[in-house]
Parts: C-alpha cells; sequence; structure tokens
C-alpha cells in the first residue's frame, strides 16, 4: 500500500470567487487561453461542462514538461462552490496510484478564498509528494485572477 497524502493551499482572490468556480465547473475550456503556458488545451469527453460524472482531457506544462490528465467530475455542490475532479488517466498516474483535486470557494465578509486540495496516494514511498503540481495550481488561480481583475 502506497502511503497516502493530502496538500491544501487557500489563497485569496480579489476577482469574484464565483466567477472563479463558475469558470472551472461550466468553462474550464476557456482556461487555457487565460493560462496559455500553464495549461494548452481542455477537451470534453463525455458528458455536459458542469455535471457530475462527465470527464474532462486536460493538456498542461508541469516543470516544464508537456503532460496530459484525464479527470471525471467526481462531485459538484453549487452551495459550497466546490468541484471534485478524479484523475483517470496521465501522467500523474504513473507516480500516483490515486490522485484527487477539490476546488473550493469560500467568502467570509468581503473576502474570497479560493481552496484547492489534492489528495493523493504514491506509487513508491520514494516518490515526492505533489508540491510542484498544488504550486502549478496557484499559479493558475493566480492567472485567473489577475484576468478576472484587468476585465471591465
Amino acid at each position: 500500500m502506497g502511503q497516502r497524502g493530502k496538500l491544501t493551499a487557500e489563497i485569496e482572490y480579489r476577482s469574484g470567487g464565483d466567477v472563479f468556480h463558475e469558470l472551472f465547473r461550466f468553462k474550464p475550456h476557456q482556461i487555457s487561453s487565460i493560462s496559455p503556458d500553464k495549461v494548452q488545451g481542455c477537451d470534453l469527453h463525455e458528458g455536459e461542462w458542469g455535471t457530475a460524472g462527465s470527464k474532462i482531457f486536460w493538456k498542461y506544462t508541469d516543470d516544464g514538461k508537456d503532460k496530459v490528465m484525464k479527470q471525471e467530475v467526481e462531485a459538484i455542490d453549487e452551495e459550497k462552490k466546490s468541484i471534485v475532479l478524479k484523475a483517470l488517466e496521465g501522467d500523474v498516474l504513473e507516480i500516483y496510484k490515486a490522485f484527487k483535486v477539490s476546488i473550493g470557494v469560500t467568502t467570509t465578509g468581503d473576502i474570497d478564498l479560493v481552496t484547492w486540495i489534492v489528495e493523493y496516494e504514491k506509487r513508491k514511498e520514494d516518490v515526492e509528494d505533489p508540491l510542484n503540481e498544488l504550486g502549478l495550481l496557484i499559479d493558475l488561480t493566480r492567472d485567473i485572477e489577475a484576468h478576472h481583475a484587468t476585465r471591465p
């Protein structure tokens, strides 16, 4: 049994948490135009955008390398503004036996927080924790925030 782990990052988001949630739920295919150095493509392989059970295929760059990942939208909670994505195929599963990403947006007063949770199970003990992947998600959040902040 591989070692399991969980990494969490909370990022203050100043461009509207609702907009961020809507982007990841209904329009993730637009992320490649917002952050083309990190995400080169996002295609719907099965189901409909914004619905649990749908399957999404990502082309992205991590640590200078081109990678791919097919994810299933495992759960969506509109009230909590959260989405859970489970990796089905791709580069990340060569290193990790299981890889799941949760995205949530919470609002406290006038502050929105984007929370990323990466849950994983390593294939081997000497595999590093997915800090690069978490860093990529944090950087992507900043790109999206900057993109929406510059729009009228």
